[in-house]
């Protein structure tokens, strides 16, 4: 594997080489790395590019990596992958997206992700975006999440854009049932002329369903962050929605939460704040020994950890 392609690897996935268990790597656009487990079987797609993970009932403590690489700059890159989760099941599952473009032609990843989790399965899913390298072509990721979640099952997902995307869309749907949760955690960096759309559309159908949506954001520069979130409790329910988000220099940031009861057990709240580093948080770091850029990339991190 190319240097490159190992740094981009690093970032999304933490990993620097073949890991253990299941996993399927997409480079450039090709699936050229590919192993299953046990119980978990990883399928290409013979209709479009894409993938199938089937993961067997009664499953515990898989750990499955899906890395996405590019460094071919003006490839533009779509894939289908489906996530079948059997009932029971408890997996782990490492996605992400890195590319490195030196070229001056735009590069695009567009994931299109559906999951169906069965009955009381608990799944945690990872996934980092990041972009590198010293072209003129704009990095551009922009996936969709569509999320079935059977009664009793659980997804928790950890979303990061780490740094150097260009331009992002992200739209997230769910329908959750009984006794279902969502947990979503995102967080985003964009610098520069930087652009990031975020988009949630949740439908909590299920009685005692719920809903977790967080993101926190930093824009810097003359970037540009866009935040939507969307919640219908259909039923005896609890969903929840919060943006948080630091804006400095030139840039814009807004945040539309939206919230629905269409059942009179329906529980929701949404939340969204938005402001510039406070100063006494400059003047605190300041003090013990740090100049006024050291302080406020402190503030930035410890904000996005």
């Amino acid at each position: 594997m190319k240097t490159e392609l190992k740094q981009i690897l690093q970032q999304v996935s933490g990993i620097d080489g073949i890991p253990n268990g299941a996993y399927s790597f997409r480079i450039n656009g090709i699936s050229e790395l590919h192993n299953n487990s046990e119980n978990t079987e990883i399928v290409k797609k013979s209709d479009k590019p894409g993938i199938d993970v089937v993961v067997k009932p009664n499953t515990k403590g898989e750990l499955v990596h899906i890395p996405t690489l590019i460094d071919h700059s003006g490839l533009n890159d779509l894939v289908y992958n489906d996530f079948f989760i059997g009932e029971n099941s408890e997996i782990h599952i490492i996605a992400g997206c890195g590319i490195h473009n030196d070229g001056m032609h735009a590069t695009q990843h567009s994931g299109i992700h559906t999951f169906y989790i069965g009955k009381n399965a608990k799944v945690k899913y990872e996934e980092k975006h990041y972009g590198q390298g010293q072209g003129t072509g704009n990095r551009i990721i922009s996936p969709k999440t569509i999320i079935h979640l059977a009664e009793g099952s659980s997804l928790e997902i950890d979303s990061a854009q780490i740094d150097g995307v260009d331009y992002t869309k992200r739209l997230t749907e769910a329908t959750i049932g009984d006794n279902a949760s969502l947990t979503t955690k995102e967080v985003i960096l964009t610098t520069a002329n930087q652009t990031a759309y975020t988009d949630f559309r949740i439908e909590l159908d299920g009685k005692n369903s719920s809903c977790s949506i967080v993101s926190r954001s930093v824009a810097k520069g003359e970037s540009k962050q866009f935040f939507y979130s969307v919640i219908n409790g259909n039923n005896q329910c609890q969903g929840h929605s919060a943006c948080d988000a630091i804006i400095m220099d030139y840039a814009t940031v807004k945040a539309v939460p939206d919230v629905t009861a269409n059942h009179v057990d329906a529980q929701l709240i949404h939340e969204a704040a938005i402001g510039k580093i406070a100063g006494e948080q400059i003047t605190k770091l300041m003090s013990l020994g740090l100049n006024y850029e050291e302080a406020e990339a402190e503030i930035v991190a410890a904000f996005l950890r």
